[in-house]
């Protein structure tokens, strides 16, 4: 059965275009955005570091060279003119190491000195860059890193009392440091490459960790749209997952609540509706099937009919009222004076109680308002204080009190007691549940339908009220219905 269902929803979530393919999964997207950050931090790596060192290396490079050739120009500068021999025995006396060419020219350019063993240039001038420049009284150092070596040349004017007596060139070929630097590269990309394979590898891991999570939230709202209210979902850990799973779980007992609820409320008001409907189905078969029955027994079950009819229209019209507080409609609400509605309700159940020789005895404290609907706060009292008068005793009292109590006096409390059998113990918190009576043929002989106090329940708190049972100390039963006060002083408005 697994498989269909799961073809099902994929041929679905195909036509409406929703289907998550591959390259848009969460995990792709995951894996790309770790991917990219990783292999732009590799780059970073791989290129500062290298591109640092060759500056350093350039500067110490251009250090070097511009202080041996200072040394080679103060040794030169102190004649009037730079012949070959005199500039070679000076720079013999001198003995520069670690340069691998020193050459010296006069003023126009000639080389009078040069140490290259490969292009020797004594005697020709020299055409360079450097000692044109050096000639001309400026500095000049230049170095680059090229065919795995770096090569550097710095040139100066020898100066004698503001004349130019003629340059120094100076050219160092390195290969060693190279070589360095470029162990130093190679093992970057090493440690590079093995570091992005572990990220990479690591990134994959923790996606799917977090996608497989994902995935098992998602798979428990399909099961749950698919009417499945008993799946509940375990994701471990303590981070955001898992609290959206606990509250994924909460979310679904509610919904599970809630469909028992509804699936036993609908099998009750069906059985409820059943019950008058067969009876006067019955009584109506009764009548049409006997041709020769007697007025008075007609008489008798029409009026039966009628009964039944009647608690026909009572359930459905309790039905109304309660899919009207569950819709939680907005209603237009005033300042109620709940001591005038006990006094309406006190009127309109004395005949009934003097019917059952049952006293009706009310104490209204003055003053007790609240912000509501008159209607409903009739249909509380009417409920409670009608159940208390039909489940009385003969020779019972219905004590009525309303006083205002809390500890700034802010709470209106309504309490309706009764002198009867009382309710068991373990009933009392099942009371307001929809259709439950305590004593079923009691209560069908008694004309309820197991749904007043359902309606008391959720008027109260439409009304941010609440209600509460308990036995008396006596014989009886207690309500006691609490609201806010409303203070007329204050223009309140809850």
């Amino acid at each position: 059965m697994a498989e269909p269902r799961w073809k099902a929803w994929l041929e679905r979530h195909k036509r409406s275009g929703r289907l998550v393919g591959p390259a848009r999964s969460l995990q792709a997207r995951f894996a790309l955005s770790y991917g990219a950050i990783i292999v732009a931090l590799i780059l970073f790596l791989n290129t500062y570091p290298v591109l640092i060192s060759q500056n350093l290396m350039f500067q110490s490079k251009e250090d070097t060279l511009r202080r041996q050739a200072d040394i080679v120009t103060s040794t030169l500068a102190g004649s009037e003119a730079l012949t070959a021999e005199g500039v070679e025995a000076n720079l013999t006396k001198l003995g520069l190491t670690g340069v691998d060419r020193i050459m010296v020219t006069d003023p126009a350019g000639l080389v009078l000195y040069d140490t290259s063993q490969l292009d020797n240039a004594s005697g020709r001038y020299a055409l360079l860059w450097e000692v044109v420049t050096a000639l001309h009284g400026n500095d000049v150092f230049r170095s680059e890193y090229r065919e795995d070596a770096f090569r550097s040349r710095a040139a100066s004017p020898i100066v004698y009392r503001g004349m130019t007596l003629g340059s120094v060139y100076l050219y160092e070929y390195d290969s060693e440091q190279a070589l360095l630097l470029m162990n130093f590269q190679d093992n970057l990309r090493t440690i590079s490459l093995l570091l992005c394979a572990a990220a990479l590898v690591l990134s994959v891991i923790f996606s799917k960790a977090v996608t497989r999570r994902v995935g098992e939230l998602l798979e428990g709202v399909r099961s749950v749209r698919e009417g499945q209210y008993s799946h509940r979902v375990s994701v471990s850990g303590r981070d955001e997952l898992a609290l959206l799973a606990d509250e994924f779980n909460e979310l679904t007992d509610r919904l599970q609540t809630t469909e028992e609820v509804r699936r036993r409320f609908v099998s009750d008001a069906s059985h409820e509706l059943k019950t008058p409907l067969a009876s006067i189905r019955l009584l109506t078969d009764s009548i049409l099937q006997n041709d020769g029955m007697d007025p008075d027994t007609v008489q008798e079950f029409v009026s039966d009919i009628g009964e039944e009819a009647e608690r026909l229209t009572r359930i459905t019209e309790k039905l109304l009222a309660l899919t009207r507080l569950d819709s939680g409609r907005a209603v237009a609400r005033a300042a109620v004076d709940v001591g005038g509605v006990a006094r309406k309700v006190e009127r309109m159940l004395t005949p009934l109680a003097r019917a059952v020789n049952v006293t009706l005895s009310l104490t209204l404290e003055e003053g007790c308002r609240i912000w509501a609907l008159e209607d409903d706060i009739y249909q509380v009292a009417f409920n409670l204080m009608e159940n208390a008068v039909k489940y009385n005793l003969p020779g019972g009292q219905v004590l009525v009190s309303l006083t205002k109590t809390g500890p700034a006096g802010d709470t209106v409390l309504l309490r309706v007691e009764d002198t009867g059998v009382g309710i068991p113990e373990e009933d009392l918190p099942k009371i307001f549940d929809r259709f439950y009576r305590v004593d079923k043929a009691r209560s069908r002989a008694a004309g309820g339908t197991g749904l007043g106090l359902s309606i008391v329940r959720d008027t109260v708190r439409l009304h941010g009220g609440s209600v509460s049972v308990r036995g008396r100390a006596e014989k009886g039963t207690c309500f006691e219905v609490r609201f806010p006060l409303w203070r007329e002083e204050k223009g309140e408005t809850p």
